[in-house]
């Protein structure tokens, strides 16, 4: 696995966690609380993927996958489509963001399901 995901990881989390800062003492007293829950769930989704980045890519350390490259840049995506949208709509207050969000979930899912077959593929080299 290149070191070049778990480089992408660790700024992903950085950033992660100065968002989830900032929306608790920034936007705490500026937005609805309803606007606070949809950027926690922004947070919450961009930490969690982070964390499966970095996991698979120590997992899956020295070996090949085309799949695996395939999910970590799907969860990549997803982070910045789904939660960078749930961030911009927050921010913005433009309802028509939440359109682009359903496509960032997607983005997600694909993720795990090709982080699937790679544990398939991968397992069958053992």
């Amino acid at each position: 696995m290149k070191s070049s995901f778990v480089t992408a990881a660790c700024a992903l989390g950085f950033v992660g966690v100065a968002l989830g800062a900032f929306g608790a003492h920034a936007l705490a007293s500026v937005v609805t609380a309803n606007r606070l829950e949809t950027w926690a769930t922004a947070v919450d989704y961009h930490l969690v993927h982070t964390l499966v980045i970095l996991a698979l890519s120590g997992v899956f350390r020295g070996l090949h996958s085309v799949w695996l490259h395939r999910a970590l840049y799907a969860f990549i995506a997803g982070i910045f489509v789904f939660s960078g949208s749930l961030y911009a709509l927050v921010i913005t207050d433009m309802g028509i963001l939440g359109a682009i969000t359903p496509v960032g979930g997607v983005l997600l899912l694909l993720g795990w399901v090709c982080a699937f077959a790679a544990s398939l593929e991968l397992a069958g080299n053992d």
